[in-house]
């Protein structure tokens, strides 16, 4: 049987690895130069796949939120929203928001990085906190500083109640 397969003119030579079809399509929509048809992309990647494939495939892609389409006429036109590593992220968050025990993954992920791939995630990580760092500030400075002192509960707002200042009065949450 595994030789009949081998022979058979109209079988892949190969299987595609998981997500590769996606990567391939996604690829071709952002060499586009403007929102193109499930037609455009199926004879950008070769013609060999069929067309329910690839706008199965784009479905998937919409519903990923990596493209967008709009309908031009009686079809649609796609359009990329993410790039090949957005997509590749995308995958890893859901795969982690499909966890229950978030913390053990991602220690588990992390150990298993080798050394210079840490030091890439290391240096990624730290550029995201002085980024959140510097939009905090930004906001605040926005605000005069209201967000540090403004909370909800009514224990520190800008009415002179609580801890205000960063000096206790004596009132209790």
């Amino acid at each position: 049987m595994a030789q009949r397969d081998r022979e058979d003119p109209h079988r892949p030579s190969r299987r595609r690895g998981q997500g590769e079809l996606e990567s391939q399509v996604l690829g071709a929509l952002r060499e586009a130069q403007a929102p193109v048809t499930a037609a455009w992309v199926q004879e950008r990647l070769g013609g060999d796949l069929a067309y329910t494939t690839v706008v199965t495939i784009l479905t998937r892609l919409l519903a990923k939120d990596a493209v967008a389409r709009e309908r031009r006429g009686r079809s649609f036109v796609w359009r990329p929203t993410a790039d090949v590593a957005g997509l590749a992220a995308l995958k890893m968050r859901r795969l982690l928001d499909g966890e229950s025990d978030r913390e053990a993954v991602l220690a588990s992920f992390v150990t298993a990085l080798p050394p210079d791939d840490e030091q890439v995630l290391r240096a990624l990580l730290e550029t995201a906190h002085a980024t959140d760092r510097s939009d905090a500030a930004d906001r605040s400075d926005a605000t005069g500083g209201a967000e540090a002192t403004d909370r909800s509960d009514g224990a520190g707002g800008a009415d002179g109640v609580g801890e205000a200042d960063g000096v206790p009065d004596g009132t209790e949450d």
